[in-house]
């Protein structure tokens, strides 16, 4: 499928790439182009439309285009409902709402600037939503297994926390 979006990527647009590979369509092809292109592109190569002004997939509410992603894909994975809480808080200037926030911001801005185009941005992009994405799982696990790591030193509680990474 081809998707299609604004140019000039930034948080979203670079988190709903990788989450489309990831969850939706790991042949996905991405389009950026002026906002006002938008509606020609979907009609010429039958795109998706996702982060832009009116679509299905973009803001809605207090939520981000990730999130309408998420719902419309019907994502169960927890990782990724705590990766969409650091993302919308980054994308919708909320930072107070998750701790990570502004360093998300801050990353993506980086390779917003020193990509030579959308394409490489994202392309920059998905190591750091991978290393987020394990850091969102790691956190659920800490939370679920916190007696079992208490009793742990900590080169056991890394390889008892890779163990359940792996399951």
């Amino acid at each position: 499928m081809k998707w299609v979006t604004r140019q000039y990527v930034h948080v979203d647009r670079t988190a709903c790439p990788w989450l489309i590979k990831k969850f939706v369509d790991p042949k996905a092809e991405f389009i950026f182009v002026p906002v006002e292109k938008i509606e020609e592109v979907v009609k010429k190569e039958k795109a998706i439309p996702y982060d832009a002004p009116g679509v299905e997939l973009g803001h809605h509410g207090d939520k981000c285009s990730f999130d309408a992603v998420i719902e419309k894909y019907e994502i169960k994975d927890p990782a990724v409902w705590e990766l969409a809480r650091i993302i919308r808080a980054a994308d919708t200037d909320k930072p107070q709402e998750a701790p990570e926030a502004p360093g998300l911001d801050a990353v993506m801005t980086g390779f917003s600037i020193i990509a030579k185009d959308d394409h490489e941005a994202i392309a920059k992009a998905s190591v750091a939503y991978d290393a987020f994405y394990t850091y969102c799982k790691l956190k659920l696990i800490r939370e679920k297994h916190k007696d079992d790591l208490g009793k742990l030193d900590r080169k056991q509680r890394r390889e008892y926390l890779r163990k359940k990474l792996m399951e």
